[in-house]
């Protein structure tokens, strides 16, 4: 663990767009998260706020309040939110800045990176604290172009991917991995994303921030290091984005050039469009047609996992039990039900 941290969402906790904060409030393994930095859900527990459940994570409504309340040494304030873009908003600049004066470093997962900004530079100088720019592109000298090597790589792969993004992809790869270890076995989560490292996967690679000649050599090489180094009975492959996103589309690299065989695919019912395309909207094709370009790709998909955000328990029910019968593959609710059902399927197709 590299040390106990606020996480700063500025009155979006309750939001998508505190997606990272999420994903810390369900679990890190890197730092010990002592609270929530969120004028707006102040006063409750920030597992209250994501999802019903308490964590005795503590949401205060500003920084000198933490700061006075916690008598531990905190020693990062990570921001807390990933918006379109990856800007920096300006209203998080004046609490980041506190947060140096109080001696904090920050950990940044967004596309402004602080180590660039002169007044951040200036003042974390003063006080002797780290701006870490976790999106940061490594320079092209210690980036690897793909090379065949993910031939010799035996360990099962399965991809979780999703029919857009910000739906849950990288929560349902955790709880994989998580449900797979519960079970014995040796399961390790490639991370993708900037919420991934922060939650402390050993492997990975942050996609978005990767020249795009060498995002086929990083998935490579990191499932070759992971394969030599641990040795694991099955691997899960955050996905990003989804296949035929408009903004960005992603997914068929892990299949063509990580070889994952497996699939996992995340969707939300409630959701039309594909997000960020309101404004000229692309519909998000059905999930049958997406296993079905899924399969043309190389990979079997093997459980669907639904985000039921905007549903009722009976809409969502209804749903799970519409797709399973339509598409004949176990049909999850991971926040609701977990994942086990999902993983016996990828047990059995794997054999292991």
């Amino acid at each position: 663990m590299d040390g106990t941290a606020l996480v700063f969402t500025n009155g979006l906790l309750h939001t998508q767009h505190a997606k990272t904060a999420h994903g810390l409030i369900r679990g890190t393994e890197r730092f010990k998260i002592l609270g929530i930095l969120d004028q707006v859900s102040a006063g409750k527990d920030a597992g209250v706020v994501l999802d019903g459940k308490a964590r005795q994570i503590p949401v205060f409504a500003s920084l000198a309040e933490a700061l006075e309340k916690i008598e531990q040494k905190i020693d990062f304030c990570i921001v807390g939110i990933a918006v379109a873009g990856g800007k920096l908003p300006e209203d998080f600049q004046a609490t980041l800045k506190d947060a140096i004066r109080a001696g904090l470093s920050i950990v940044n997962g967004l596309h402004d990176f602080l180590s660039e900004m002169p007044d951040f530079q200036a003042l974390a100088a003063q006080h002797g604290v780290q701006l870490i720019d976790v999106r940061k592109p490594k320079p092209t000298s210690e980036l690897s172009y793909w090379s065949g090597r993910i031939h010799k790589v035996t360990t099962p792969r399965v991809a979780v991917l999703g029919t857009d993004c910000a739906l849950g992809k990288r929560t349902t790869c955790r709880f994989l991995t998580q449900a797979a270890c519960a079970q014995g076995l040796r399961a390790e989560m490639i991370y993708t994303g900037q919420t991934g490292w922060m939650q402390g996967s050993k492997y990975g690679f942050i996609f978005d921030a990767t020249i795009n000649d060498f995002i086929t050599g990083e998935i490579e090489s990191v499932l070759v290091r992971c394969f030599e180094e641990a040795k694991p009975d099955i691997m899960f492959i955050e996905g990003q984005s989804a296949l035929r996103n408009p903004l960005g589309p992603c997914g068929s690299e892990f299949i063509i050039s990580g070889q994952a065989k497996g699939v996992v695919l995340q969707h939300k019912p409630s959701r039309r469009y594909f997000k960020g395309t309101e404004n000229f909207p692309v519909e998000i094709p059905s999930v049958k047609s997406e296993i079905e370009l899924i399969r043309l790709l190389g990979a079997e998909t093997l459980a669907l996992a639904l985000n039921t955000e905007g549903l009722t328990p009976q809409q969502a029910w209804q749903l799970k039990m519409q797709y399973r019968e339509e598409l004949g593959i176990p049909v999850i609710l991971p926040l609701e039900e977990g994942v086990d059902e999902a993983l016996a399927a990828i047990r059995r197709f794997f054999n292991i």
